[in-house]
């Protein structure tokens, strides 16, 4: 008697699309074994790709045919059952050893014999053909768009993909959310997980309605996409999409957080080593954590303190525990901060130089301009270069994405030339605009790294 086992499979992982086909498959199956008096002994399902190996629920009936449970499979068509070599394989091999007696398809014809399973073969063959060639046309789409300038994957925070022109556009609500939030990290009061709880306040969470997780929030703050920059696999593109973010306002978040990165080769991540040295012998200044135990109320806590090495002579200063000098070094750098009335009266000055200067820029933008034609005549060389098989495709890949770092570079001053005058200006501006925000970081809390490298700029001046 033939005993057949019914194999339905969908390849997605969607749930609901995956219940209406497996459900569709299944009573088309049922259909056909009633009328061709087939007796089905178990339907398996599962929702896995075949192109590639490692489907569990194909593994179970292979074992069900080997171990003589049954003998025959019914499926809707060959390309259900494999899309690759292997399986097709063992499926043919089942049919040649006689453990397999029969294969059913609504819409294919099978017999078991020669004829019959050089036409299975054969649509084996065609369904990987399929697979091997919807990926290739999927990749050479990629290359398209990303020749385009276009990223071909789910558009980032803040931009949404437009399915009819198949690009990539700024969403008007969502901008100006990842804006603001830019904006708040970089005023270097919040931290990572303030910005992830300013985004779900305004509807940007996880599917399931939860704030993002705090590495999915760094990401968006270091996504490159945001000033015209693609990174997509192991090379750089310079995107075409238009822009909401400032390229300073980005520089700005980066420092803010590369200064809040702490070193991981360090046992002791010190906050404040290398500041100052000692006003009586000179010698540097190290520091230390000292454990206390408090059995009744506290635990265990631990305690930094700061001391002179003494290692030239006696000396006579003591330790000072990290919150002592925290706070001494707030009152510095507070000290240092440009009035606002200041700042806004010099701000107002550059932007009467900047009105005047930029009648003068012409020859700057010039300038720049000549350097993106050279790097592109570099990358057009290095290209054929790599077609001729002269370049090697690490060392193509290495050299382009420098290439295009440096010109989206100079693209950038040129616009920032175009918009702001000559460079002087933008680092005065932003000299006033780190001198303005000096209070504001003496007043914010946990921000000990930012605070360490704003105190080093004006104790080593």
């Amino acid at each position: 008697m033939i005993k057949y086992i019914a194999y339905c499979r969908k390849s997605t992982d969607e749930k609901e699309k995956q219940v209406l086909s497996i459900e569709s498959q299944i009573a088309e199956l049922k259909e056909f074994a009633t009328k061709e008096k087939l007796q089905i002994v178990c339907f398996l399902t599962e929702s896995r790709t075949a192109k590639t190996l490692g489907r569990p629920v194909f593994e179970e009936v292979i074992q069900k045919i080997e171990k003589g449970e049954a003998n025959a499979i019914l499926s809707w068509h060959p390309d259900r059952l494999a899309r690759n070599s292997v399986d097709g394989g063992k499926i043919v091999y089942l049919l040649d050893t006689g453990k397999l007696i029969d294969l059913k398809f609504p819409t294919f014809w099978f017999d078991n014999t020669p004829q019959g399973k050089f036409m299975l073969s054969i649509a084996f063959g065609q369904s990987k053909y399929y697979v091997d060639n919807l990926s290739e046309n999927v990749k050479r789409g990629n290359r398209q768009k990303l020749r385009k300038g276009i990223l071909p994957n789910k558009a980032p925070y803040g931009y949404i993909n437009e399915p009819r022109l198949r690009t990539i556009e700024v969403d008007p609500i969502k901008s100006r959310i990842v804006k603001k939030a830019f904006e708040l990290f970089a005023e270097g009061e919040s931290s990572i997980a303030d910005i992830s709880r300013f985004f779900q306040k305004f509807g940007i969470t996880k599917y399931s309605g939860k704030m993002l997780h705090l590495d999915t929030v760094k990401r968006i703050l270091s996504n490159k996409f945001y000033i015209g920059i693609i990174n997509f696999g192991s090379e750089i593109y310079e995107g075409t999409h238009k822009l909401f973010l400032p390229p300073e306002l980005f520089s700005k978040v980066q420092k803010i957080i590369k200064a809040r990165e702490h070193p991981k080769n360090n046992k002791h991540n010190f906050t404040f080593l290398g500041l100052a040295k000692c006003s009586e012998c000179g010698c540097s200044i190290t520091a230390e954590v000292k454990h206390k135990c408090y059995p009744k109320t506290r635990g265990n806590v631990d305690y930094i303190y700061y001391r002179c090495t003494k290692k030239k002579t006696h000396c006579g200063q003591i330790y000072l525990r990290e919150e002592l000098l925290e706070q001494q070094l707030r009152a510095i750098v507070a000290k240092s901060s440009l009035p606002d009335s200041w700042a806004k009266l010099w701000l107002e000055r550059l932007n009467k130089e900047g009105t005047e200067e930029k009648a003068n820029s012409e020859n700057q933008i010039t300038k720049f301009s000549s350097e993106v034609q050279k790097i592109d005549k570099k990358l057009d060389r290095l290209l054929e270069g790599y077609l001729d098989q002269i370049v090697d495709p690490q060392i193509y890949q290495q050299k382009k994405n420098e290439l295009v770092e440096l010109k989206i570079k100079f693209k950038g001053k040129m616009a920032g030339i175009s918009k702001n005058g000559s460079e002087w200006l933008g680092l005065m501006r932003e000299f006033i605009e780190v001198a303005a925000d000096a209070a504001k970081i003496a007043r914010a809390k946990h921000n000990g790294e930012e605070l360490s490298f704003f105190a080093k700029g004006l104790l080593f001046k």
